[in-house]
This record gives structure tokens, C-alpha cells and sequence, in this order.
């Protein structure tokens, strides 16, 4: 081999080498800002058709997940609740043997309207506007009512039966 053929192989690999390695660190940038980017919240998603309000049970609760919402009835009225714990943004699930809205972050219990009963929440859960169009549920999660303050109760409805989260109730 020439010093000329060697001189080019030299630098034919090099420039190979820092091909490679820049297409490394792009892909390597390109997964961190998937990773690390904010998700999508529930109000950019725009409103979100459901189901109709004769669906919606005068005693139980409806998840609605494209919303990131449950739907209930308080009186005649639907009331759509945002999943997330006024108290640090946890989810918000709802147990079927007490009845309730029990966080397991921090233990704030709220009542199946989302009114506060026990616990560090500051207030209810908060509410998405709700809408009927053409006999269907519109929830519209850019529309944020804050949840009702501490020790208003519009139900009276006790636990049911025992905690999900933290034992008895």
C-alpha cells in the first residue's frame, strides 16, 4: 500500500468514525427529549365526546379515560371530575367496596361528588364543564372549575363498606 492509498483509508475511516458518532449522539438527544419531554395533559387533548347522560348512574361513577375524567350525578345534574388530587396531582381512583374517591399518595378521601371528607387535599376534586350535543356528554378538560371547599356535602352518602387504600374506613 501507498503512503497516498493509506493516507485516503486514514481518512475515509475517520470520516466514518465521526459519521457514526454523530448519528450516536442524535439518537441519543432524540430518546432523552422522548423521555424527558412533558406529556400531553388532558386539556390539550380538546373536548372529548362520552356517552350519553342516561348512561351516567344516579349512585356510581364512570371513568372516561380520553378525558381523564369520571362522570356521576349529583341530583339530576352530570358532573364531570377531574382524576387528578387537588392536594399534589396524583390519580385519583375510585373504590367500589367504600364508595369513595380514595388517593393512595397522600390519603385524601373525597366523596362520590368529589367533596372533600378527609384528609391534605386543600379542596374537592376539581370539575370539567359538561355540555350535552345531541343527546351525548361533551367534557371539556381546558374548562377547569376548582373542586367545592372543605366540609361541604351535598350527598349524604357514608362509606359503603371497607378503604381501598389504608385500610377501614
Amino acid at each position: 500500500m501507498t503512503d497516498k492509498q493509506l493516507h485516503t483509508r486514514r481518512a475515509f475511516l475517520s470520516q466514518m468514525w465521526r459519521i457514526g458518532a454523530s448519528l450516536m449522539a442524535v439518537a441519543g438527544a432524540w430518546t432523552t427529549w422522548d423521555i424527558l419531554r412533558p406529556a400531553a395533559s388532558a386539556s390539550e387533548s380538546g373536548p372529548v365526546r362520552s356517552l350519553p347522560a342516561a348512561a351516567v348512574p344516579a349512585n356510581g361513577v364512570i371513568e372516561i379515560v380520553a378525558a381523564r375524567a369520571y362522570l356521576t350525578k349529583e341530583g339530576d345534574e352530570v358532573v364531570a371530575l377531574s382524576w387528578k388530587c387537588p392536594h399534589l396531582g396524583c390519580r385519583v381512583p375510585w373504590c367500589d367496596s367504600s364508595k369513595e374517591f380514595e388517593c393512595p399518595c397522600h390519603g385524601s378521601i373525597f366523596n362520590r361528588v368529589g367533596e372533600y371528607r378527609e384528609g391534605p387535599a386543600p379542596r374537592g376534586m376539581d370539575r370539567f364543564a359538561v355540555t350535552t350535543v345531541d343527546g351525548v356528554l361533551v367534557i371539556d378538560p381546558s374548562t377547569v372549575l376548582s373542586g367545592p371547599p372543605p366540609g361541604k356535602e351535598t350527598i349524604d352518602e357514608p362509606p359503603a363498606g371497607p378503604r381501598c387504600v389504608g385500610g377501614s374506613s
